[in-house]
Formats: structure tokens, C-alpha cells, sequence
């Protein structure tokens, strides 16, 4: 990466600047995968000199942890600055505009600026006015020394908007601004090891694709529960969250991007534009399994959300959802994926499982009750991996069935000599592909409207449904009782 780069971030004294990027960022930069020519510049509203946010971002790695390489620690704090601004001020982002003019005219070159909106989405739409009208989008251009042209390209959070419409409204916005190769749309789960794994273990093990249609799956269930944290429960996003919900928060991007590629088809090429077509494709034909929404549709509310600090105190917010979706192709008609999230639960999944068929007739005995399917599992959270359930009988006289997995983990196969979770972090590979401009793992304009589409419609659906209030640390199957 010869490149000079500069990395703007906004909102870079928030949560998601001490919990995710700081460390991922430092992780790239030891592992040498940043330019040797990059700049991280912070920009908020705090008071802070650049050495105050060098040890806000020092503070904030060491509290993370699983550091790739911690000598590397002080030479990294070097590229990092700081700018005091106010989100919303147009003339905070002109001065920004001239700070960042004023260091690619020392250096003699043209950097590559990617700009990151680490920010609650109510800002979305003021940020991209205001980097527009400061003309931050402008490559820099300088003809007689080293690259005659720079790109600039931006990374936004999820959720992109709050319904269909709002989502219309800042991609339009967005397009304006930016070409669509230019903007990078994150969902972090499509970095995680298992995700992009879904794709090569259905399209290179022909065995297990051939079988993922109606004709030999009886129902795909895809979980996302959260355990229970005393005291840290909405991990001090109280307001944000109360104004989401967890079927915004997590449903409309993580959990509909997981069912796109277990009912995606083969794109046939590694490429951004095949995938990401595959999956939109898949989101379009997605709707409620059936209208009745008391079969379909599910909400509830953890004891004690409403005494959260931020939270409202008449929230009607569900912290847990399940809906059954139905993908309406040749392929996937019949099957109901079921997609079930919570906070404050029993433990922590992430995960897909998906039931097949049970064989008729079955070889076994009469007597035989136990329900003898073959599962294929999918474990993103907390130990990546992927599981196959199939039964065998059990030595002896009798013909008993009895259940054995086979199964892939990640930390055992390729990390046994290290501390468990030492894949690379979801946000080390963001940062890499926006760097390298390959938006495979990000989403683009047809998927979130296809995903707003189904989630709007949703919405409009439960408002009469309603909210169950359950006890934290509560199983999913307790809630739904």
C-alpha cells in the first residue's frame, strides 16, 4: 500500500472509536497493512490537544486488548491527530478542509482520505451536507510532484436510516455526494471469519449445496442472542438504543444479511458486483412467512429497560424479536427461516442452524422418538465454527440412534498455539477492503432498500402485537412461552 492515506474520523470520542476501531486500526498498522504514510485524525467536539487524544486512544487499546503487536504501540501513536469540531457546523468542517489542505501541501502530495461516521445516525445527514459543501469530497490534484490524483471515499455505520423512506432520503443524499464505488456501507458481521466462510463452504463442497433447497430442508433458524451484562446491559447506548429497537438494531442489516447467503445463488465469481447482486436478489423475494401475525410475529422487553439510563420511561422499545421470513424463489418457497435476537439472555450466539429433513422411512426402531435430523450449523459468536449433526447406531444389540457432531472450529485448527479469538477483529478487514476498494463485504443500494423493505413492512405489522416484558437472563424458548 505505497498510497498516502488520511483517515478522518467523526465521532472519534465515542464508544465505537474506544471499543472497535482504535484497536483494529493499531492492529493493521503492526501487522503492516496501513500505507507508511497514513494519518488517523479525530474529530469531536471535546476539548483535547493531539496528545490528550493520543492517550485517549493509548487508554483505549490497552482496555481491549488481544493486541497483535504492543511494541509497535508508540510509533503508531505518531500518525494520530486531533481536530476540535462541532458535527453539525459547516465552518468547523471548512476548517477542516483547509487543516487537511495544509498538511497535504507540507507533505507534497496528494493523500487518500477516507472519511468514517462513527456517530448515531441523526447525524448522518448534516455530515454528508457539510462534507460536500467544505468540498472535502474533491480529490486533491497535484501535478508536479508524485500522484497526479488522490480518492476519497466514505464508510458509514449501520443502521442506514430508521425506515424505507429515511433510507431513500440519505441515499439520495449520498449519491449526490459520492459515487456508489466510493461509499462503503457497513454490516461488520459480513467480515467475520464464518460469514465469508458461508460462501466457500456452499459453493467449493458441492455435497452440501446440492441440499440446501425445499426439496431437503424442513426450516433455517438464525439466533443472535446477547447475555446478560449486570450493569452494562445496552453497553452505554441507552438513547441510541431506545430510539432503534433491537429489530432495527440488529435485524435489519446482521440477520438478513446471514439469511442472504444461506438462500443466495452461486454468483459464480469472486467479484463485488456478483455477490452483492446474489444477495440483493435473495432480499427481494423476501417477505412475513404467512399474514398471521400471531404465528409469525414476536416482542418483548427485558424487566428493568425502562429504568436503563437514556431509555424512556414508557419505552415501548423490544429488546427481543422473532419473526418467521419466507423466501418466495423456486428454490426456497415452503421453507420458514426463523430469525430470533434478545439482549440480556441466558448466553451469548450468534449463530445458524440449518434442520433438515427427517428421513422417511427411517431406519431405526419403532420405538425410536427422538427426532433424528441432520443439522448444519453455522457459529459466528463466541467460538467461530461450523458443526454437522448426524446420527449412527449405537454399538450393541439393540438399534438405537444416537447423535454425533462433526464439527470446525477456528481457534482450535488455526490458533492452538495462541489464546482463544485471536481471528482478526470484524473491523481490521473493514478498514483493509475501503483502503483496498473492494466493497465485497459491505452492502450497497439494492440491498438496504430490499432489507428496509421487508423490516418497514414488519413494522407497520406488530404495532399491534404485543409487548411481552421477560426476565433477564431468560432462554429464548422461556420468552416465548
Amino acid at each position: 500500500m505505497p498510497s498516502p492515506l488520511t483517515l478522518i474520523v467523526f465521532g472519534s470520542t465515542g464508544d465505537l472509536y474506544q471499543n472497535k476501531l482504535s484497536s483494529a486500526l493499531f492492529n493493521l498498522f503492526s501487522l503492516g497493512l496501513l500505507p507508511e504514510d497514513f494519518s488517523i485524525v479525530g474529530f469531536a467536539r471535546r476539548p483535547l490537544s493531539d496528545a490528550e487524544f493520543q492517550s485517549f486512544t493509548l487508554e483505549s487499546i490497552l482496555k481491549k486488548g488481544n493486541l497483535q503487536n504492543p511494541g509497535k504501540l508508540v510509533s503508531f501513536l505518531k500518525h494520530i491527530k486531533y481536530f476540535q469540531g462541532d458535527l453539525e457546523s459547516m465552518e468547523d468542517f471548512k476548517k477542516l478542509g483547509e487543516k487537511l489542505a495544509l498538511d497535504d501541501e507540507q507533505k507534497v502530495v496528494c493523500t487518500d482520505k477516507i472519511f468514517y461516521l462513527a456517530v448515531p445516525p441523526f447525524l448522518y445527514a448534516p455530515i454528508f451536507k457539510n462534507i460536500s459543501e467544505a468540498g472535502l469530497t474533491i480529490p486533491c490534484v497535484h501535478t508536479e510532484e508524485g500522484r497526479a490524483k488522490s480518492w476519497t471515499r466514505i464508510l458509514v455505520e449501520k443502521p442506514f436510516g430508521k425506515d424505507i423512506k429515511d433510507a431513500k432520503k440519505l441515499d439520495l443524499m449520498l449519491g449526490k455526494l459520492f459515487d456508489e464505488s466510493q461509499i462503503f456501507r457497513i454490516d461488520h458481521y459480513l467480515a467475520k471469519e464464518t460469514m465469508q466462510n458461508l460462501l466457500t463452504f456452499r459453493f467449493s463442497n458441492g455435497v452440501f449445496d446440492t441440499l440446501l433447497s425445499n426439496e431437503n430442508v424442513e426450516r433455517v433458524r438464525i439466533v443472535f442472542y446477547e447475555a446478560d451484562v449486570p450493569e452494562d446491559t445496552l453497553k452505554n447506548r441507552g438513547a441510541f438504543y431506545d430510539g432503534v429497537g433491537a429489530l432495527r438494531d440488529v435485524g435489519q442489516n446482521h440477520m438478513l444479511q446471514m439469511l442472504a447467503l444461506i438462500a443466495m445463488e452461486n454468483p459464480k465469481e469472486i467479484t463485488t458486483g456478483k455477490i452483492q447482486d446474489a444477495r440483493s436478489l435473495v432480499l427481494q423475494k423476501t417477505s412475513l412467512f404467512n399474514k398471521n401475525k400471531k404465528d409469525t410475529l414476536f416482542r418483548g422487553q427485558y424487566k428493568g429497560y425502562q429504568n436503563e439510563s437514556g431509555v424512556k420511561s414508557d419505552s415501548k422499545t423490544e429488546t427481543f424479536f422473532r419473526i418467521i421470513l419466507g423466501v418466495n424463489n423456486k428454490k426456497w418457497v415452503g421453507v420458514p427461516f426463523e430469525m430470533e435476537s434478545g439482549k440480556a439472555l441466558d448466553r451469548e450466539e450468534k449463530s445458524i442452524e440449518i434442520f433438515f429433513k427427517k428421513p422417511t422411512p427411517c431406519i431405526c426402531r419403532e420405538t425410536h422418538i427422538g427426532g433424528h435430523r441432520n443439522v448444519l450449523k453455522f457459529i459466528i459468536q463466541p467460538d467461530e465454527g461450523i458443526k454437522f449433526r448426524f446420527w449412527f447406531k449405537r454399538p450393541g444389540f439393540d438399534f438405537d440412534l444416537v447423535p454425533q457432531d462433526l464439527s470446525f472450529d477456528y481457534s482450535e485448527n488455526y490458533f492452538a498455539d495462541k489464546p482463544k479469538g485471536k481471528l482478526h477483529d470484524a473491523y481490521e478487514r473493514i478498514f483493509y477492503d475501503c483502503i483496498l476498494g473492494d466493497q465485497t463485504l459491505f452492502t450497497n443500494t439494492k440491498e438496504i432498500m430490499a432489507e428496509w423493505k421487508i423490516i418497514t413492512g414488519i413494522i407497520k405489522a406488530w404495532q399491534s402485537v404485543p409487548l411481552v416484558v421477560y426476565k433477564k437472563g431468560s432462554t429464548g424458548e422461556e420468552i416465548k412461552i
